[in-house]
């Protein structure tokens, strides 16, 4: 790899950060971008993974009162989401490089498809909070299966991960929105966290261009927290599901 590469990773890494600090699918930005420097696919997935994990822990401390009083919901979900996240990792390091090289473009395009979504689904979150009655010794059995599933698609791909986990805990828990959203941030940390983890010692990891990235990912956190006021959230939303749709097309053309 030259250094034009790891230029151009940290680049798409700073802009990864900072998608994820504002509206989410930076893994649309940074994966497609370790492909394109000729890493294979799994690799790129494994790296990309370990690189934007930490990102994960920012949005959950930035939310942590908010899980003040849920402390029975996170003894279930954190484990779950641990569970989900190796569950997902050892499937796509068995499923193969060529299974995922041919699932690579669909898995791209309906995480786009997640990313577009956000809003109504945030919306219908919010409607149905209002109207359920809440059941609250039901409602952790309820959860788990989603959430674990929720977790394992963590582990094996990730992208829109945080759209998956707000429809799970929001179609199943009664709770405020706010407290929902810091709940979906403690779940994907544990299941990203661990996906990283293990991936680290899986042999996949391209280590320079991995810590490249987890800088210029840490960076763009930083940057997209501080330019959250001036930055049209949405349209940065609009802009990223539409190249993320493109970039699954051109794969999807490719293979």
């Amino acid at each position: 790899m030259t250094l034009f590469h790891y230029f151009l990773l940290g680049l798409a890494a700073l802009a990864a950060g900072f998608v994820n600090a504002l509206a989410g699918g930076g893994t649309l930005i940074s994966f497609p971008t370790l492909s394109a420097t000729g890493m294979a696919a799994i690799a790129a997935n494994a790296t990309n993974t370990t690189a934007l994990s930490p990102g994960s822990f920012s949005a959950l401390m930035a939310q942590i009162r908010d899980l003040r009083g849920q402390e029975k919901r996170l003894m279930v979900f954190l484990p779950l989401g641990v569970l989900g996240g190796l569950t997902g990792s050892l499937a796509l390091l068995w499923s193969g490089e060529a299974l995922f090289k041919q699932l690579a473009p669909y898995l791209i395009i309906a995480a786009s498809l997640l990313l577009a979504a956000q809003e109504p689904i945030r919306a219908w979150v919010t409607r149905r909070i209002g109207q359920s009655a809440s059941h609250p010794h039901h409602e952790l059995w309820r959860a788990a299966l989603p959430v674990w599933l929720t977790a394992v698609y963590g582990g094996y791909f990730g992208a829109g991960v945080g759209v998956v986990a707000l429809a799970a805990l929001g179609a199943t828990l009664e709770d405020s929105l706010t407290r929902l959203n810091a709940l979906k941030h403690a779940v994907t940390f544990s299941a990203n966290l661990t996906a990283g983890l293990f991936f680290l010692f899986s042999g996949q990891v391209v280590w320079q261009a991995g810590a490249v990235m987890a800088l210029g990912a840490l960076a763009g956190g930083a940057l997209g927290g501080r330019l959250a006021s001036r930055v049209n959230a949405s349209t940065l939303r609009k802009i990223v599901v539409s190249l993320g749709i493109l970039i699954g097309l051109i794969y999807l053309f490719k293979n």
